[in-house]
């Protein structure tokens, strides 16, 4: 007989006989194990060391990942649904819910992260290392536990029935939904901004008889501004146990991170300095401003809504018409409940529905916190400034942070990148009320 070498069996069949390797196949888990074992006890080997543990570390990993893939099948295939319990393929679960008009796909950023493939896959690779995914503008927000989320946060069900989580309400209209929404392709922004002022003080266009010289409009003024997209970014820290769980999930990527980068940006858009923050509309220099004139002996000062139907005429007189005012609750709350001499209310408001469309004088309105009390935004925010986006949300999640890979916790992180260019400052009004003396 020839001198050929013991060809070991990788396995065996259902009926028994053994599994040979293919001569040329790729070696299977167990053959490579065997032949770093080889490798790693024989004395006189001269290879790459760093190498060999390297692949040792890799092939250790692969196998280890195949057992708990083998238990958790195992298990699954050994576990029983109680009796009543409805088919798994027709259950709804929390975050799964198809939209108003019956659609499967997502409707918000946290639907969509949990029904991702990318996730399915990190859990069922044990949780390790990270991923993230990049999603568009959510359209709804759910509050969540603060806090490290653990399965005790939110009790457990033992039987999850179709439609226990209703809809959000909408949240109120967000600052950001006002300016014209572009995407950019770099980090750097650069534009011209409009400094010529009112048009008034520049068009100089005329009706011009036939020979006569024409009238030159002007000057016109600009200045190249260039600035960096921000990252507004912010994370929490999650337990593998409750990140199992998809309707905690959910809570926690719309409660805490979705909501709470939109929050930031509303007040960025604002108040942001310019350099490190991102440009804020009333800090930038050139926007119009109003305050009602001091009153006459004996007379109050204009109540606040005369004084923002009088800004609105500036704002007109600019020739930059405004489509929107923001201000804080408490200025809108004055306004809302603001009498005449009959006690009437001279605002007229549906009382009975707090979810209809805010409107004063033909302008949208906009309630902000980060409005100081006393003083309002008015102007044309579509034709006056735009809010450049790098991308959507993302949505980031790891175990490489600190010790939180031994303590089984997971950190969630989203951010965005964003910035905001006020091309046309003149298209702007900044309010300041006046106190009322009696």
């Amino acid at each position: 007989m020839g001198n050929f070498a013991k060809v070991r069996p990788i396995g065996r069949r259902r009926d028994g006989r053994p599994i040979y390797p293919i001569k040329g196949g790729a070696p299977t888990l167990t053959e490579q194990r065997d032949a770093i074992v080889a490798q790693l006890q024989d004395p006189n080997f001269d290879g790459d060391v760093d190498e060999l543990l390297q692949r040792a570390d890799q092939v250790a990993a692969q196998i280890e990942q195949a057992n708990q893939r083998d238990a958790r099948l195992r298990a699954l295939k050994a576990a029983s649904l109680p009796a009543g319990d409805p088919d798994p393929d027709t259950r709804v679960q929390p975050g799964m819910q198809p939209d108003d008009r019956g659609n499967p796909d997502p409707v918000s950023v946290a639907e969509a992260f949990v029904r991702s493939k990318a996730l399915d896959a990190y859990r069922a690779g044990g949780m390790r290392g990270k991923f993230g995914l990049d999603f568009s503008q959510p359209i709804e927000t759910r509050d969540a536990p603060a806090g490290t989320v653990t399965t005790g946060t939110v009790p457990q069900q033992n039987t999850r029935v179709p439609g226990i989580i209703p809809q959000n309400p909408d949240l109120p209209l967000l600052v950001a939904n006002l300016l014209d929404r572009q995407t950019s392709d770099g980090t750097t922004l650069e534009y011209l901004r409009d400094t010529s002022g009112p048009q008034a003080t520049w068009n100089k266009a005329a009706v011009v008889g036939e020979g006569k010289t024409k009238p030159m409009s002007g000057p016109f003024s600009f200045d190249t501004i260039t600035t960096t997209l921000k990252t507004v970014a912010h994370w929490v820290p999650i337990t593998r146990q409750a990140a199992d769980d998809n309707g905690q999930l959910m809570g926690y990527i719309n409660g805490r991170l979705t909501y709470g980068l939109e929050y930031k940006l509303d007040r960025e858009i604002l108040n942001g300095n310019g350099t490190t923050e991102v440009q804020g509309i009333l800090t930038t220099p050139g926007i119009g401003s109003y305050q009602p004139p001091a009153p006459a002996a004996g007379e109050d000062p204009d109540v606040k809504l005369i004084t923002v139907r009088k800004a609105r005429t500036q704002a007109e007189l600019a020739l930059y018409p405004p489509d929107a005012v923001v201000m804080n609750p408490i200025d809108w709350q004055d306004i809302q409940l603001d009498e005449d001499a009959n006690g009437q209310f001279r605002v007229i408001s549906n009382v009975t529905d707090q979810g209809a469309p805010m409107r004063l004088w033909g302008l949208t309105v906009v309630t902000s916190v980060a409005m100081a009390q006393g003083t309002a935004l008015l102007g044309g925010f579509r034709m006056g400034a735009t809010l450049w986006e790098r991308q959507g949300i993302t949505i980031l999640m790891t175990d490489s942070h600190g010790n939180f890979f031994i303590e089984n916790t997971l950190v969630i992180l989203a951010e965005r990148r964003a910035n905001v260019a006020v091309h046309t400052p003149a298209a702007f009004v900044k309010i300041t009320f006046k106190a009322a003396t009696s």
